[in-house]
This record gives structure tokens, C-alpha cells and sequence, in this order.
């Protein structure tokens, strides 16, 4: 029996790099998975692969940054598995790369609009679900980028993954006494799409005392380890899986 028995978890960005491990890794612990991504055709790969191996998934393709895509994957999850009692909020963007100056409007609401309105719009959702159930897990995918470092063109990704701690502290403090858990997981470099190509990964490896990145089943393994049971006591945290990232300047 997996350390998620029957438990029903909602995940986003579950159809590649991080999510997508999570979503393997939740599911053999014993998870129903509610798997989320814009694209539902390789939503439906991840589903179909957890599905082969006996487990349970459904999905909802669907844009995080819309309060309408998190209202719809709660009401799934409610519908098709019963409840929910864990959500790993992992979707996000980097978005334009430029210096703050050279920022279109736009490009600074998109960024943020992906990264914290759609945290906001997920915990909205997902608490009063998890209160039915009598508590529950969220935990929020933020960055090293904007809490221990900044990096040249990533002040808008930086500025939305540091606001995730300010959301993570405050569900803490308002719902702690309901049995529900808020956390923040700060991964460092991850062999994911987001990336980069072969130059941009070396030179992120660099900046980790471990001289690599992370491949994604490594950083899915401290999602399960803040969405389980072993992390009971632990909430309006962040945890660094960063390779020793924020150890090294």
C-alpha cells in the first residue's frame, strides 16, 4: 500500500518535465490523480501510462492562470474520485526574458497572471474541498530564482515565484487550526524544458554546489514528501531541493 492510499490529488503541469513525474510518482503511491496541462493530448499520454500500471487518472486541460480551470478541476476531482485532499499547484511559465526597463505590460501581467493569480485561484478552490474532507495538503512550485537569487531578465518570474511564500505563510495562518498544510517547494536547476538547450543547462549547474541540475523524478520526491504524511507538522515552509543552490554565491 502506497503512503497516498485513496488520497486524490490535483496536478498541474502534469504533462511534462516536473508535474509529469509527480503525476507518475503520486499515482504509484496509490493516488487518484486529477492531471492538468493545456495540452490534452499529452495529458492523455501521462493518463494513459498511469492507467497501464493500475492506477487512477483524470484529466482537465486547462490554462492555470484562469480561475474557470481550477473551479473545473476541483469539481472533477469532487465528482469523479469523491473529494480532494492534496494539490501540487507545479504549473508555471518563465516567461519574456528581458530587464525590468525593457518589460512590456503585458509581458510583466502574463508572467504573474500564470505564477500567483493562478496559485491564488487554486488554493480559492481547492481549501473549502479539502475542508470537506477535514484538511489537506497544498503545495506550491516556486524557484530559487526570486527567494535566494536573482537572475539577468527573470525579475518578473522572480518577482511572481517570491510572492508564492506570502501566499504560502498566509494559508498557513489561516487554515492551520482546519488541518490544512500550505508549502512552497523551491527546486534549483531541472532537466526539464524549461531549461534550456544543452549550453544553458551547463552553465545552470553551475551555479550548484552539486555541479548539476536535478533530474525531475528527484524534485517529484520532495513534492510527495511535503504532500504525504512524513510532513505532518510542516507547513508555511520552503523547502529548497535546490542542489545547494542557495548555499553557494
Amino acid at each position: 500500500m502506497g503512503i497516498l492510499q485513496d488520497k486524490v490529488a490535483i496536478i498541474s503541469g502534469a504533462s511534462s518535465g516536473i508535474g509529469r513525474s509527480a503525476a507518475l510518482l503520486f499515482a504509484a503511491e496509490g493516488a487518484c490523480v486529477v492531471l492538468n496541462a493545456r495540452g490534452k493530448a499529452a495529458l492523455e499520454d501521462v493518463a494513459k501510462r498511469i492507467q497501464e500500471t493500475g492506477g487512477r487518472a483524470h484529466l482537465v486541460a486547462g490554462d492555470v492562470s484562469s480561475a474557470e480551470t481550477h473551479e473545473q478541476l476541483v469539481a472533477e476531482a469532487v465528482q469523479v474520485f469523491g473529494g480532494l485532499d492534496i494539490a501540487f499547484n507545479n504549473a508555471g511559465t518563465v516567461g519574456a526574458l528581458k530587464p525590468v526597463a525593457e518589460l512590456e505590460s503585458e509581458e510583466w501581467i502574463q508572467t504573474i497572471a500564470t505564477n500567483l493569480n493562478g496559485a491564488f485561484f487554486a488554493s480559492r478552490y481547492q481549501i473549502p474541498a479539502m475542508l470537506e474532507r477535514g484538511g489537506g495538503s497544498i503545495v506550491f512550485t516556486s524557484s530559487f530564482v526570486g527567494t535566494s537569487v536573482g537572475l539577468p531578465g527573470m525579475s518578473a518570474y522572480a518577482a511572481a515565484k517570491a510572492g508564492l511564500m506570502g501566499l504560502v505563510k498566509g494559508i498557513a495562518a489561516d487554515y492551520g487550526v482546519k488541518n490544512i498544510r500550505a508549502n512552497a517547494l523551491l527546486p534549483g536547476g531541472t532537466d526539464t524544458g524549461m531549461a534550456g538547450d544543452q549550453s544553458q543547462k551547463d552553465w545552470a549547474a553551475g551555479l550548484h554546489a552539486m555541479k548539476r541540475i536535478a533530474q525531475p523524478e528527484e524534485i517529484a520526491q520532495a513534492a510527495l514528501f511535503l504532500a504525504g504524511p512524513a510532513s505532518s507538522f510542516v507547513t508555511g515552509s520552503a523547502l529548497f531541493a535546490d542542489g545547494g543552490n542557495s548555499a553557494v554565491k
